[in-house]
């Protein structure tokens, strides 16, 4: 616990001063401990400053407070990520109302250089699961880090599936780190920290109570490169997040659904009113967001010719760090099982791969 720390979150606990004017202040005097020292006419001099909310700074008792809170925080292992901070996530940092403070639980990096956000209706149909297992996969093989809401239906598919292929993914939650909702998602909230994360706005302890829900997705608009709408109603979450990503200037996709579908309309309507583009797989998001993929690196030894087919299971296998299994293989690959079987035994037999027990397969190193 820092003195600089504990000045931060005590100038956030501060009635009548608002994420604008902490920002404000700090800009101003170079640090929140500068702010605190400062005496009141120096403050005064600072462009939007006001007789009260100098006031408010030089009269407030908030550190207390604050170092309660990052006591909390250290107990419960979640880490305090102030609007200075290095850690803080740059694309968050480029939105006008992003948060002074975050709070982060997990091991993965959550400054990645891709993010892409997969958002959709709560009541998902078959159709949207099984797409967005799809999509999540295809991101996998380009390291994009996937970032959702942990809700009901396409938000913890898409945390699901990023588990399943071992992608890193971030939930951004509505209340507190330690009051995961729906309680039932909560295995998966645990399991996501090793490569990914939770983050929230909100001190440990905070119930998600409904007006949390909203506000969070700006978070989860401004943290992304652009959103990914797989599923939505004419109302809901989810266009309330491609809403904010478009008033950020970051790109919406969305996956056109069938006509007369009421959980297809909201995505139907944001592609007919050009507010998002259509998804139709990875390679759209490549093109719109200009990434450069390079190629991943082989190994140092000299390589056999291989097939197209072979090259690219072989390339799969390298790129992930543990064993994958033949339906993991066949389901990112996109080739039949059958088919993928075959490779995996002629790249066997060019001693590039070998095999494991459970079916699973991994590169010779």
């Amino acid at each position: 616990m820092t003195e600089e720390l504990v000045h931060q979150l005590s100038l956030e606990l501060i009635p009548g001063v608002g994420p604008k004017g902490v920002k404000q202040l700090i800009s101003y005097c170079g640090s929140a401990s500068e702010v605190i020292r400062a005496p009141k006419n120096q403050l005064l001099k600072i462009p939007g400053i006001g007789y009260k909310m100098a006031e408010a700074v030089k009269t407030a008792n908030t550190s207390k407070e604050a170092e309660r809170i990052i006591r909390i925080s250290e107990k419960k292992e979640i880490d305090l990520l102030h609007f200075t901070d290095p850690r803080y996530p740059k694309k968050l940092k480029q939105i006008h109302d992003a948060p002074n403070i975050l709070y982060l639980k997990g091991k993965g990096d959550i400054n990645p250089l891709r993010t892409i956000a997969v958002v959709g209706a709560r009541k998902a149909t078959s159709y949207g699961k099984s797409i967005t297992e799809q999509i999540v996969s295809e991101l996998g093989l380009i390291g994009v880090t996937v970032v959702s809401g942990l809700a009901y239906g396409i938000d913890i598919h898409a945390h699901k599936a990023a588990l399943k292929n071992d992608i890193p993914t971030f939930a951004i939650i509505a209340g507190g780190l330690d009051r995961i909702y729906p309680s039932s998602h909560k295995k998966y909230a645990e399991e996501m920290q090793e490569q990914g994360g939770l983050v929230s706005e909100s001190v440990p302890g905070t119930k998600p109570d409904p007006h949390l829900f909203p506000v969070r997705n700006r978070i989860i608009a401004g943290i992304s490169d652009a959103t990914i709408v797989v599923e939505a109603a004419e109302r809901g979450g989810a266009l309330i997040t491609a809403n904010l990503a478009n008033s950020y200037g970051r790109m919406v996709f969305a996956v056109p659904g069938d006509v007369g579908n009421i959980l297809s309309e909201g995505a139907n309507k944001l592609i007919a009113s050009q507010k998002a583009l259509i998804y139709t797989g990875v390679e759209d998001l490549i093109y719109h967001l200009e990434w450069k993929i390079n190629q991943i690196e082989r190994s140092s030894r000299d390589l056999p010719d291989l097939s197209a087919e072979e090259e690219e299971i072989y390339t799969l296998l390298l790129q992930n760090k543990k064993a994958l299994e033949i339906d993991v293989i066949a389901l990112r690959s996109q080739i039949s099982i059958n088919q993928v079987a075959s490779i995996l035994l002629g790249l066997e037999f060019k001693d590039l791969i070998k095999s494991l027990p459970g079916k699973k397969y991994e590169v010779v190193k």
